[in-house]
């Protein structure tokens, strides 16, 4: 049930949703337990569960105000300048409150780093520094007129696990080591850009939805490629003015590239959704940073 209200608090509609279901698919789903399953067995929360994403259970209502901001659609008339200028602060504030009472009623059920990046602003040049890689190999040396950094060489396979460690050292919270987190981000440009056409805003896109899961501590070695091809997902639709085949196409890309199941992977597309605060529409310094890097890289 959807229930549409004004920015002056005057109500507008209110209407229900009901979910699609082919009903090519009604015999391969079952329930079990009051859960939906998959006819193997497995159930679908065990899956493609992320952790500290609250989705609700049958007959659970789960209320996701807290991440929906309305915009001041009556802006333009005088008379509600200084309504929404309160409105502002107050919603500023409530979000507040909302994200701290958010961390501790979940202190208890997850670990307690894996909401970290709530509290930090997300930085577009972290997990893509260059200065990872050479941590502990790198020496600076100060002169009076000059400064030089000297990088010894050392094999990649021993550079690969120190940055892994530094990494890890530095992000106790983040299931997955540097490595991989950069090496999904390749896959998704590859998908993105040479097998499905999309310019390099949409994937810059994508790529801050899936760092932004990363910091978060949302990825795990088991959903790691469902995250990167929800992120895709997203990213295409946000950016992209996509049609029914495309978006099929897409999708068609996705189970290939990543070998993931196409009903687990639509059924990912809400939580990943939910993690990310439902904040899709990026500003501009989170976006240009990867933007310039896939510039200069294609």
């Amino acid at each position: 049930r959807i229930v549409l209200i004004s920015s002056r608090r005057s109500f507008c509609s209110i209407f229900s949703v009901l979910p699609y279901r082919d009903c090519t698919q009604v015999g391969d789903m079952k329930l079990d337990g009051g859960r939906q399953c998959h006819s193997a067995g497995v159930c679908l929360k065990e899956i493609i569960g992320l952790e500290g994403v609250e989705l609700g259970a049958d007959g659970k209502t789960v209320s996701y105000t807290q991440f929906l901001f309305p915009t001041n659609a009556l802006g333009t008339r005088r008379n509600t300048i200084d309504s929404t200028s309160s409105f502002s602060q107050f919603r500023n504030a409530s979000h507040r409150s909302l994200s701290l009472g958010r961390a501790n009623s979940t202190q208890g059920s997850i670990d307690a780093g894996s909401d970290l990046g709530d509290f930090v602003e997300y930085d577009p040049n972290l997990l893509d520094d260059p200065q990872w890689p050479c941590g502990k190999h790198k020496r600076v040396l100060i002169f009076p007129s000059y400064m030089t950094t000297v990088i010894d060489y050392v094999k990649p396979s021993d550079l690969k696990k120190d940055m892994n460690e530094t990494f890890k050292e530095k992000f106790p919270h983040i299931k997955l080591t540097l490595s991989k987190i950069r090496s999904l981000k390749r896959e998704m440009r590859k998908l993105a850009q040479e097998e499905c056409g999309f310019e390099e805003p949409t994937v810059a896109m994508a790529f801050v939805y899936f760092e932004k899961l990363a910091l978060k501590g949302k990825l795990n070695k088991q959903n790691r490629k469902l995250c990167a091809g929800a992120c895709v997902l997203l990213a295409a639709k946000i950016g992209s003015d996509l049609r029914k085949h495309e978006v099929k196409h897409l999708i068609d890309k996705l189970e290939e590239k990543f070998r993931l199941n196409r009903r687990e992977l639509i059924a990912f597309e809400f939580p990943v959704l939910v993690a990310l605060e439902f904040a899709l529409h990026l500003p501009e310094h989170e976006v240009m940073p990867h933007y310039r890097r896939l510039v200069q890289n294609s």
